[in-house]
């Protein structure tokens, strides 16, 4: 038997009458009494939050693309207006003026009414109702206002208006303290939105207050759950000779990793050598997490959950725990490593002439930051080159490979972003120093352009793969 809700949708969908009155609802589901009465309008009233149904000023109900009524995000702007950016993916966003927000926050799901068309098709409206709140808490800084109540100032200039504090309730801040709101009540007509401090950062004045506040904002968990750092702890320190199996033995080649001289998960290495024929051979190995991070573990869930490792200014926060990412799953120097490779042979022109793709077991000779090879490579750094001596034909190898390769991406119309990037210097409390310029040069480049050839080759094999079973099959 159909559930009411959906005889109800049903009948206005298929109905040519645009609203509906309970009395037309009524007589239409062929209610017997008033509990089944009592029953339709307990429905419309969850249809209604849910937003499959639109009630009008008049208390009469209709579907919201009946009156024209477009369901969607609201993404505020800190300057008072915002845009809803439809469920219709075909459809263009909507531009809300600051007059017509209704309360609506950043991240809401409302109903907008277009109230006009400007040229290009841009449309103009007004929020009609919110129809889920997605917004639970804000972090901000504690402080009373004019009339001496407590209130919280929004670090996230789209939350707008302050956020009124119940002290009876939660921690009790004092003046500068950078907080955690817990909402309690969203904002109504001219009232604030209410709320509980739940945690205290720190007062704004601390070092590295900042840095927790915008961590806390974004909701970027810090800690791991109990049972992922219970699997996490299980895994070992170091690789055992009886793990390796099948897995091909690299161990007696010459791999460097290079990176930031501030990286801490070393997740990539490379190898360089000239082939009998004049082509180079290209080694690409990628740390091999998924031998420790295994699918449906506790692991696993949290790595999808998070999506990836978050860098800010002053710390890495790791996608995996640091016993992870930073110990068996980083390539660091003269351990041993599980890894999967992509070996090529590229000619003179830059193209892949053959390819191999397989589980590996490496130990990297180097640990190389940017820095030193660029002074290698383009300074002629005596000092450094004598240092490294044992790896500086290889590191020259790469240098007018990474060339080879770059002229043919160039031929092939790639663009070069290569804008130069400000880095923030932090000292050990986490207070800024300074801003240097970080420039791309030879260091920069070469990995990104092994990594641009692996990644190429690699999504080619298996595009040629799947060809290959659709071609067997067809």
């Amino acid at each position: 038997m159909k559930k009411i809700e959906d005889k109800i949708l049903d009948f206005m969908k298929e109905s040519p009458k645009k609203t509906f009155s309970l009395d037309d609802l009524e007589a239409e589901m062929g209610l017997q009494d008033a509990d089944d009465f009592k029953a339709m309008v307990k429905s419309l009233v969850a249809m209604e939050d849910r937003g499959d149904v639109i009630r009008t000023k008049k208390n009469r109900y209709a579907l919201p693309e009946e009156l024209d009524f477009v369901k969607g995000t609201f993404r505020a702007h800190e300057k008072g207006f915002g845009f809803v950016l439809p469920e219709d993916q075909e459809m263009d966003d909507i531009f809300i003026p600051p007059t017509q927000v209704n309360n609506a926050m950043n991240g809401d799901i409302v109903f907008a009414n277009i109230t006009k068309i400007k040229g290009d098709n841009l449309a103009e409206g007004t929020i009609h109702k919110i129809v889920e709140r997605k917004t639970s808490q804000v972090v901000g800084t504690y402080m009373e206002d004019l009339m001496g109540d407590p209130i919280v100032i929004p670090d996230d200039k789209r939350t707008f208006g302050q956020v009124e504090i119940d002290l009876a309730s939660g921690l009790k801040p004092v003046d500068g303290h950078k907080v955690i709101v817990e909402l309690t009540e969203y904002p109504e007509g001219r009232n604030r939105a209410r709320g509980i401090v739940k945690m205290i950062i720190g007062h704004r004045n601390d070092p590295g207050v900042d840095i927790l506040s915008i961590i806390h904002k974004h909701g970027i968990p810090i800690a791991f759950p109990d049972d992922v750092m219970e699997e996490a702890n299980k895994v070992p320190a170091e690789i055992a000779e009886s793990e390796i199996g099948a897995r091909r033995d690299l161990r007696d080649q010459v791999i460097i990793t290079i990176d930031g001289a501030d990286a801490k998960d070393l997740d990539d290495a490379v190898t360089v050598s000239q082939l009998p024929n004049g082509n180079h051979k290209l080694g690409v190995h990628i740390a091999d997490v998924s031998s420790y991070v295994t699918e449906g573990s506790a692991l696993d869930r949290e790595a999808a959950e998070r999506g990836t490792s978050v860098y800010l200014v002053d710390r890495v926060i790791p996608m995996i725990p640091h016993r992870l990412s930073n110990g068996i799953c980083s390539l660091n120097p003269h351990v041993d490593r599980f890894t999967m490779s992509c070996e090529m042979e590229i000619d003179a022109s830059g193209a892949v002439v053959s390819h191999e793709i397989f589980e590996s077991v490496i130990n990297t000779a180097e640990r190389m930051t940017y820095t030193d090879v660029n002074d290698i490579l383009v300074a002629e750094d005596a000092d450094l080159r004598a240092k490294y001596a044992p790896i500086v034909p290889m590191l020259e190898n790469m240098y007018a490979l990474s060339k080879i390769l770059n002229k043919k991406r160039d031929a092939r119309g790639a663009i070069d972003f290569d804008f130069k990037e400000a880095r923030v210097v932090v000292d050990e409390e986490g207070r800024p120093t300074g801003v240097v310029t970080r420039e791309r040069s030879a260091g920069e480049r070469l990995i990104e352009e092994f990594m641009l050839a692996a990644n190429e080759c690699i999504a080619e094999h298996f595009f040629l793969d799947a060809s290959t079973v659709y071609l067997s099959y067809s």
